[in-house]
């Protein structure tokens, strides 16, 4: 983690490799694409024609699970705010952006994907723009405000990503700490059955 750390420091950004692990990670790449074909998602501006859900309490699951991890690289103490998910389909897009006052540190985790390679995320700190690939399992940690992200179309099939978002417990964004709520809306999440969307034992992520 030190190195991890000393590399965010510098860039505002870093990899995270194998952030998440298995069976948690194929679960929760099964959960989303069963709630994009339930339609129970939306569309929104920044990538238009992907399906998204903010708020869903198993990736409001993880903002607690890597929460320490995201600590200790970026060498700060962080309330949650919120989680964000999306999937994406052949030729979607994601428009050149900053994050708002919420997104002060956030993880872009990649869930899986049905493609020949992995699609390349743009991330633009103060030493300029790199092309990062992610395997499942894999997270990009970057200060969202700062950093202009984005992605060229999808040349594969589908891809599904979580965003988890952080603020600096001492920092300039704390009122946004669980994105202005009460608290993050649950006790502790159970894992989603890959049959039905039903609840099912406990999710618990091994670091």
């Amino acid at each position: 983690m030190k190195d991890l750390a000393q590399l965010f420091a510098r860039q505002k950004y870093v990899v995270w490799r194998s952030c998440l692990k298995e069976p948690q990670l194929s679960l929760l790449y099964r959960y989303a694409n069963k709630r994009a074909d339930a339609g129970t998602m939306k569309s929104d501006g920044t990538a238009p024609g992907a399906l998204s859900s903010a708020g869903d309490v198993f990736m409001d699951g993880l903002l607690v699970d890597l929460l320490p991890g995201t600590e200790a690289i970026s060498d700060l103490k962080l309330f949650p705010t919120y989680s964000y998910f999306r999937v994406y389909h052949r030729g979607d897009v994601l428009a050149r952006h900053t994050d708002r006052e919420s997104c002060e540190i956030s993880l872009s985790l990649c869930l899986g994907y049905q493609g020949e390679n992995p699609w390349p995320l743009l991330v633009e700190g103060p030493e300029g723009a790199s092309s990062i690939e992610l395997a499942p399992g894999d997270a990009l940690l970057y200060r969202g405000i700062e950093c202009p992200h984005w992605r060229e179309a999808l040349a594969g099939e589908s891809h599904a990503q979580v965003f988890l978002h952080y603020v600096d417990q001492t920092g300039p964004y704390v009122e946004w700490k669980y994105d202005k709520r009460p608290g993050l809306p649950f006790g502790r999440p159970q894992s989603p059955r890959s049959s039905h969307l039903a609840p099912a034992p406990t999710l618990r992520v091994r670091k």
